[in-house]
């Protein structure tokens, strides 16, 4: 398939039928004086569907993101959803974003614009992007992988292909947080001559400094080998289903709207910089849009299941030589320690952000675009393509 445009239009059909879930939902109880320590908390659910279902109107929603030059082409057999925006300064450098889960390509809405012109929000010209988000196979308006294998070196070699084949450039940048930190990652060590710099807001979990001889860390890698056990018994659990079981649990979050909004709902409170509060960082149809891309995808299920193929089929990492940014957003997981991430990758800045958690590009924007900037002026070349 030819790169088409793409528009995103939901069946009145699919609406009605959330609609009338959203009208007939069978609430579970919670004990008395719990909240959100054992999941998420019903009195805050019931509002946020209370919203949902009598203000949310996901034909606005609609209407903002077709705002964004969409596009899908066909990729050894996966049809890719993308966004692609055109940068508008003298030279703009090519750069492919991958979001991660329980977000999906929104988690850079806000900051395509500050990217593709940053004259425009303040900046220099000279910064320009061609900004290129495509949505992880399974995940949104991308095609839902038949078979399995489909992990973060999968995806990487699917987006070596849509840049260079499908798109045309021969040089470009990458970044990613989640999900997309790892196929960023496996980018840059397998087409090396491909990119002039990756950028990162995480590294995930660490799992060769949890089996390491304690004499041969550091004191900051020894408090990580501490803290990362910890934090997967506590709030792993989605991980460990997903990564084992995911078939299972699809069907539950398939069929009942409010079960996919507690699964999701529960991480973005918990992993990002909200101090408990989700409204400090995200407005309810922020987080209703993200819910609903699922929903109306049928593509929870599928998401889920890149955590059993990365736990299956994932080939090992190796160090990594192409000129590496990294972000660390003080409210995000498990921030690895600078020790590791400098043996393993050639860090050429690394910045510790003032404010904000995993879900970066959703709660500082403004941040992650000027650092994201900062990190690539050094690496432009006058030849975009």
């Amino acid at each position: 398939m030819s790169i088409q445009p793409f528009h995103i239009q939901v069946s009145d059909e699919v609406l009605d039928d959330l609609k009338y879930r959203l009208e007939h939902v069978c609430w579970p109880d919670q004990l008395e004086g719990s909240t959100w320590e054992r999941g998420t908390d019903i009195n805050y659910l019931q509002s946020l569907v209370s919203y949902w279902r009598e203000q949310f109107d996901w034909r606005a929603q609609e209407t903002e993101l077709n705002r964004f030059s969409q596009f899908r082409c066909n990729v050894d057999g996966i049809d890719i959803h993308f966004v692609h925006e055109r940068g508008n300064g003298p030279s703009p450098i090519s750069i492919i974003l991958t979001h991660g889960w329980p977000d999906s390509y929104i988690r850079y809405q806000k900051i395509i614009p500050l990217l593709t012109d940053p004259a425009h929000h303040g900046g220099d010209p000279e910064d320009s992007f061609d900004v290129i988000v495509p949505s992880l196979p399974g995940f949104g308006f991308s095609s839902r992988p038949k078979h399995s294998g489909v992990n973060n070196y999968r995806v990487s070699e699917l987006w070596a292909k849509l840049m260079t084949e499908k798109l045309g450039y021969s040089k470009f940048a990458a970044a990613g947080g989640d999900v997309g930190s790892g196929v960023t990652r496996y980018l840059a060590l397998n087409h090396p001559e491909l990119l002039m710099g990756i950028h990162l807001t995480d590294i995930g979990i660490i799992r060769d400094l949890m089996i390491s001889q304690d004499e041969e860390l550091s004191e900051e890698e020894l408090n990580y080998k501490k803290s990362a056990p910890a934090w997967i018994s506590n709030e792993g659990a989605y991980m460990s289903l997903q990564s084992t079981k995911p078939q299972t649990l699809s069907y539950g979050l398939s069929d009942s709207p409010v079960g996919l909004a507690a699964w999701i709902i529960e991480k973005f409170r918990a992993w990002s910089d909200c101090n408990g509060d989700l409204q400090q960082r995200f407005s309810e149809d922020e987080l209703l849009t993200n819910i609903m891309i699922y929903w109306v995808t049928n593509t929870i299920g599928s998401s889920a299941r890149i955590y059993y193929e990365n736990m299956h089929s994932l080939p090992s990492m190796r160090r990594i030589d192409v000129p590496t940014g990294i972000a660390l957003f003080p409210a995000d997981i498990l921030l690895p320690p600078k020790e590791w991430a400098e043996r393993n990758l050639n860090i050429t800045r690394l910045t510790t952000m003032p404010s904000g958690g995993h879900f970066t590009a959703m709660e500082e924007p403004e941040l992650l675009a000027e650092e994201i900037r900062a990190f690539f002026r050094p690496y432009r070349t006058k030849n975009k393509k």
